[in-house]
């Protein structure tokens, strides 16, 4: 299999994001797992700028593998481990 940097980061933040607490900056009052992380967050985490985060996680987000909520002006990831568990049931039957 092909791995480009772009996929194993984006494999990085799917990683991250199954206990975003132990691994990206922490909201104050916030369940990291349950509320999501903010760009700003995983671009701390990958030492990236904002906008190449932000780049990663709308990828993974169309993708169906993030689900994002917006709150104000911000927009909050977290994994969607139903549409995760799908994608990988599809590459283990060969895909």
């Amino acid at each position: 299999m092909l791995r480009n940097s772009r996929s194993v980061t984006r494999l990085d933040i799917l990683d991250w994001l199954k206990d975003p607490a132990a691994r990206l900056p922490s909201r104050r009052h916030a369940d990291l797992t349950e509320g999501g992380v903010t760009v700003r967050a995983v671009a701390a985490g990958l030492g990236v700028s904002r906008r190449v985060a932000g780049s990663h996680l709308v990828v993974l987000a169309r993708l169906g593998l993030l689900r994002t909520r917006r709150i104000r002006h911000r927009t909050y990831y977290r994994r969607d481990e139903v549409r995760i568990a799908e994608v990988a049931r599809m590459f283990e039957k060969g895909w």
